[in-house]
């Protein structure tokens, strides 16, 4: 007899092993299997392993083999033990945030006639009975059937009755969610092939001009393309479908339907039209011979140093080694501007992978890369998961950027530690590169873990951008600041489009005003289900919970003391954006934060309109930081330097300084007559020395030296815990508990359990606790085992059964 371990798409702390029938010896591992689990819910799950060692429970069997070959490697299974075990979530987890969602399959309802109550509905009401005659005729119908019959949507209370009196059966059903997307191709019929008879067939239609029309854009659209798309020929010909049918009903035309690919791809056409720089020459050289012994190499080029290009000439080599290339961004906006230099270089094969694709598209791209048929991909976190057949190089870009750190749900990887893993598997490479490395990884190059290579100067000799500080409490006192302008940035704004440049604002918040407040009695509009402010989005006049979501409409009345003196206080991207059409009512203005680049295309559309220079002002949050490049854009202005700097958290210099000399970096990219202002309150705050001098060595030095003193990384891995219930007295308790029982095994290591800066969020207490890890590989698994067991252990107590314990590895 033979078995199968099986990962299903639950939380389960085990996988469940079922009995693989004598009809399935062909199963392979990696496969998806239909099981089920309980007596009535059905599962595609994936085969982990096939063995011939019975568990200690009564198995039931699979119910059916999915798959004739694997959807996922060995290599994928492998990596996905490591993900759960290391950051502390389930395999099914894992699968579930992998596997695109039309290939882990729905379980649907069926309601079944159940033959044995016979005909006599004379003891049901009017809506059991109006269910009970469309199941006695149809003999099965699903919820949505039901919904319309009764013409409500609540109709689970009457399915009750029905079963309960034995008049209706429920059958779980898997079902199949991707197809194939087919598209209408138009031929001519083989009678019409030849010269002579299409003259003659010319002839006859005298009499049909619109036939006609359509004919001779068929041939026009044959002789172009190659091939006929129905819905381009009546584009193109004007016509309507009953005219094409006409001509297929004459047999002169005829359709076939066609399986088409929804992400077409063809084979990379390497074309290198550039040649590296001494300097970029020389950092490229070095990255090879930093491979011959190290898996990880960090480039550490200054903005506008053409790590791009490194990057390009690293792929093409790994390309002409038969590899698949792995180019992972930490946001989806910065996809739309690379992929058009890649494309430049590698021809159009380039596989993009994120969350705005829709689930067809997924299950495509997932197929391509597991057949190879992809080489390279360019994507966000969420790609690591694909299933690569023979990976050869990962690229990190930007790899300093806390976008690559998963939130929730679970698993809560860090794409950078992730794709070291993973390549390990392959025994693939890793190039991480950043102007602004994070410290940990700079860390790790500096004690020789990783290879270093450096790129001091920008490409083509470029000079860095000037920057200046300028100092708001002096221009407030001298009151020379225009709303949150102070006169030199205003002055700086005016030059730069009257030069014909383009100009980037940053300010790292969305929306009109953090918060409104009544002046009279200082009463601020909260959110109901979470403990934070409500920010004002002045185009849809609503106050917003940036926390839940929620929507709430604006308020004109102090809810504390009825007063109408309420006002927006601080400043958002949407404020700014107003300030700035008053104060350069010619500029031609644009916003790029969350709230403008919602749709799949808006990002792209937005960088190619200031590529264009059709955008003279460009206003954003971090989205403007991260690897953009603009060769008109001359002056960058941080409207407050105060927001970056004032987070209370221990990497709140080290993240200050990426992102102010990131967006610094967008400034005189290519004429090196760049300018930076940075607007401060206060401006003796030693992180802006270091940004002014673009000083990275010297943040480095003096933040590594507390992290040493306080235990924080590189020197300590963190394993945050979030304990969450409805009751605050119930999530307090189960902290305090939780936190007895680690604080002997853990001492001094063992930070908490406080309440958070937000401590109630969608109705949900929280209390958090910091675990401060050595790093020491043995010490850290028996921690993390300890800490599951008394998780465990505490869910065992009735009174802590809802509450909700969240482990996040190195989540802080």
């Amino acid at each position: 007899m033979k078995y199968a371990d099986v990962i299903l798409p639950l939380a389960l702390p085990k996988n469940y092993t079922y009995a693989v029938p004598e009809n399935m010896s062909t199963l392979k591992v990696g496969s998806r299997v239909a099981v089920q689990l309980g007596k009535q819910k059905k599962y595609a799950g994936i085969v982990k392993a096939i063995h011939e060692q019975a568990p200690l429970y009564k198995t039931k069997p699979l119910l059916d083999m999915l798959d004739a070959e694997p959807i996922v490697y060995p290599t994928q299974l492998a990596f996905w033990t490591w993900v759960a075990a290391y950051y502390m979530c389930t395999e099914g987890e894992v699968l579930n945030a992998a596997l695109p969602a039309h290939l882990k399959l729905s379980s649907e309802t069926l309601l079944l006639f159940n033959d044995a109550f016979g005909d006599d509905f004379t003891s049901l009401n009017d809506d059991e009975y109006l269910i009970a005659e469309a199941l006695l005729i149809r003999k099965e119908l699903r919820i949505e059937e039901v919904q319309l019959i009764l013409d409500k949507s609540e109709v689970y209370s009457v399915i009750k009755s029905l079963i309960e009196k034995k008049v209706l059966l429920v059958y779980e059903e898997l079902k199949e969610v991707y197809r194939e997307k087919q598209e209408n191709y138009v031929q001519l019929h083989a009678d019409y092939q030849e010269e002579k008879q299409l003259a003659a067939l010319f002839n006859d239609m005298g009499r049909a001009p619109k036939q006609m029309e359509l004919l001779l854009a068929y041939l026009h659209l044959l002789k172009t393309q190659g091939v006929v798309l129905q819905k381009e020929l009546l584009k193109k010909s004007g016509a309507t479908t009953a005219q094409l049918k006409g001509l297929v009903d004459k047999n002169i035309l005829w359709i076939e339907k066609r399986t088409v690919d929804r992400i077409p791809t063809g084979k990379v056409d390497t074309q290198i039209d550039f040649d590296l720089s001494p300097a970029q020459e020389a950092a490229f050289a070095e990255v090879q011979t930093h491979f011959k012994d190290k898996q990880v190499t960090l480039l550490h080029g200054v903005t506008s140093s053409g790590k791009t290009q490194v990057y390009v000439k690293m792929m093409e080599e790994c390309l002409a080694a038969g590899k698949q290339v792995l180019y992972l961004l930490p946001e989806i906006g910065l996809t739309a501007q690379i992929i058009r230099r890649l494309q430049k270089h590698f021809g159009t094969s380039i596989g993009i992978y994120h969350s705005r694709f829709n689930n067809n598209e997924r299950v495509e791209i997932w197929n391509k890369v597991k057949t190879g048929e992809l080489q390279i991909i360019l994507g966000a976190r969420s790609s690591l998961l694909l299933p690569f057949r023979d990976l050869g190089l990962i690229i990190l870009d930007e790899e300093h950027d806390a976008s690559y750190k998963q939130q929730d749900p679970a698993p809560r990887y860090h794409a950078r530690d992730a794709a070291i893993y993973y390549a390990g598997l392959f025994k693939a490479k890793v190039l991480l590169g950043s102007a602004t490395p994070s410290l940990e990884s700079y860390f790790n190059a500096q004690q020789g873990k990783y290879g270093l290579v450096e790129l001091k100067e920008r490409f083509g000799g470029v000079e860095m951008p000037a920057i200046e500080i300028v100092d708001i409490k002096k221009e407030m006192a001298e009151k020379t600041m225009d709303g949150h302008f102070t006169s030199a940035l205003k002055a700086a704004i005016t030059q730069t489009i009257a030069d014909g440049k383009q100009v980037i604002l940053f300010q790292n918040r969305r929306g009109y005003a953090p918060f409104l407040l009544c002046t009279t009695c200082g009463w601020i509009p909260h959110c109901k289900q979470c403990d934070v402010s409500l920010t004002y989005h002045k185009n849809q006049d609503k106050l917003h919970c940036h926390y839940c979501g929620t929507r709430y409409p604006y308020v004109h009345t102090c809810a504390a003391c009825g007063s109408q003196t309420i006002e927006p206080k601080s400043f958002g991207t949407e404020k700014i954006e107003d300030d700035l059409q008053v104060a350069f009512p010619e500029a031609r203005i644009a916003r790029m934060d969350v709230d403008t680049v919602r749709n799949k295309d808006s990002h792209n559309k937005l960088i190619q309109l200031l590529e264009d220079r059709s955008i003279d002002i460009l206003v954003g949050t971090q989205m403007v930081v991260k690897g953009l490049d603009f060769e008109n854009v001359n002056l960058v202005g941080i409207l407050s330097a105060d927001n970056l700097l004032g987070f209370p958290d221990f990497r709140v210099n080290e993240r200050a300084f990426q992102m102010m000399e990131q967006v610094s970096g967008r400034a005189g990219r290519k004429n090196g007559l760049g300018k930076v202002l940075i607007q401060a309150s206060n401006t003796r705050h030693p992180v802006l020395h270091y940004v002014m001098a673009h000083d990275y060595k010297g943040m480095f030095e003096a933040e590594i030296a507390e992290r040493q003193v306080f235990g924080y990384p590189p020197f300590f891995r963190l394993l945050k815990l979030t304990i969450r219930h409805k009751n605050q007295q119930t999530a307090e308790q189960a902290a305090q508990i939780l936190a007895s029982w680690l604080q002997p095994h853990i001492g001094a290591q063992l930070v908490g359990p406080a309440a958070p800066l937000v401590a109630r969020v969608r109705n949900n207490y929280l209390q958090e606790m910091l675990i401060k890890l050595p790093r020491e590989a043995r010490l850290i698994t028996h921690i993390k085992r300890v800490l599951q067991e008394f998780i465990i252990q505490l869910k065992t107590e009735k009174k802590f059964r809802s509450v909700v314990i969240i482990p996040d590895v190195d989540g802080v």
